[in-house]
């Protein structure tokens, strides 16, 4: 029998729990794709309030590029001006709950979920930590891992202004980017609620808006839809793209137009336009709930909502991923298999 002292033990104890290690993702320096090192790095520990989560998958969105390249510029007033304070991307996930802090009450050990980090990033990684009152469900029993990741993003995104927009049955609303990752929840979401949906792509991604739902697709390189003369109550640009006065001629009086993706120069122009017409632009940081995700996770299950995956990388292809989706031409999400 080997019989450790009290200041050995406490020596032993403090090695083990210093070495209990993590793969992830991680970035020091903004840049090009291949500042995305694999890694191993300390594995979290939930709080009394936070479940942790062993990650499945996850995905690559615009959002994760954009503060890995720190594109725009104000993204370094947010995040770090020199370089990144946090060091792990990643927004959205999927997987199963192995630890629990003491006060949570809603998720158990063993929990299939998924859902979205908000602002707290580090899903780029083995496990991740998350308050039970986040964003966060159980994952639809009807998708695997890698299509229950890549709904948040895109639904809570589009959710958010589609809300805002409280579209009505009979509504004429037009989706430009239809294909994206935004785009191609806010047509299906906006068909749930009884518009009747336009949807903007190129020729290849056609087929996909008609199976997502859309009335009618337009196809952007052959045909500009300002000029079409239509008239829409709701138009939502989710790429950036799109025609700000050409758009905001073809609302109705009373009409709003959704710019998901907008920078400064959008935003003012969108305020601008707000105070001084009848027309309402939306942009802004987004927000989402539990609750959120919970509708989500029901419209799935029922049907009405269905994953979009154009490819899907391994953990340790993260910056293939990641030069992949800044190309901007992926058909709805890239989807990252972690375990």
């Amino acid at each position: 029998m080997i019989i450790l002292k009290q200041s050995n033990t406490t020596t032993l104890l403090t090695y083990l729990k210093t070495t209990i290690n993590m793969k992830a993702i991680t970035y020091t320096q903004y840049g090009a794709p291949e500042v995305l090192q694999l890694k191993e790095v300390e594995m979290p520990s939930p709080k009394d309030n936070e479940v942790r989560i062993r990650v499945k998958a996850t995905a690559v969105n615009s959002g994760d590029w954009r503060i890995r390249k720190a594109d725009p510029f104000a993204v370094r007033l947010i995040f770090g001006m020199m370089k990144p304070k946090m060091n792990i991307l990643g927004t959205v996930f999927s997987g199963e709950v192995d630890s629990v802090g003491k006060d949570v009450t809603r998720f158990k050990i063993g929990d299939k979920v998924f859902g979205h980090t908000d602002m707290r990033f580090g899903a780029y990684a083995e496990y991740i930590c998350q308050p039970e009152a986040g964003t966060l469900a159980l994952k639809p029993g009807n998708l695997t891992d890698t299509e229950a990741a890549v709904i948040p993003f895109g639904g809570t995104t589009a959710f958010h202004f589609i809300k805002k927009a409280a579209i009505q049955p009979g509504q004429k609303v037009l989706v430009y980017g239809a294909s994206g990752a935004v785009g191609s929840t806010a047509v299906q979401l906006a068909k749930y609620f009884g518009g009747e949906v336009t949807g903007v792509c190129s020729t290849s991604n056609m087929e996909l808006v008609k199976s997502l739902g859309a009335d009618k697709v337009i196809d952007y390189t052959k045909e500009d839809f300002t000029r079409s003369g239509g008239k829409y109550d709701v138009i939502i640009d989710t790429v950036n793209k799109i025609s700000f006065s050409g758009a905001v001629k073809l609302l109705n009086k009373d009409g709003r137009l959704i710019l998901s993706a907008a920078e400064m120069p959008e935003m003012l122009k969108g305020f601008w336009t707000s105070m001084t017409t009848t027309k309402k632009v939306m942009t802004g940081v987004i927000s989402h709930t539990a609750e959120d995700i919970d509708f989500l996770k029901k419209l799935v299950e029922i049907g009405k909502l269905k994953p979009v995956i154009d490819r899907t990388y391994p953990l340790a292809q993260m910056a293939e991923a990641h030069s992949y989706v800044e190309k901007g031409h992926k058909r709805g999400n890239v989807a990252i298999v972690v375990a």
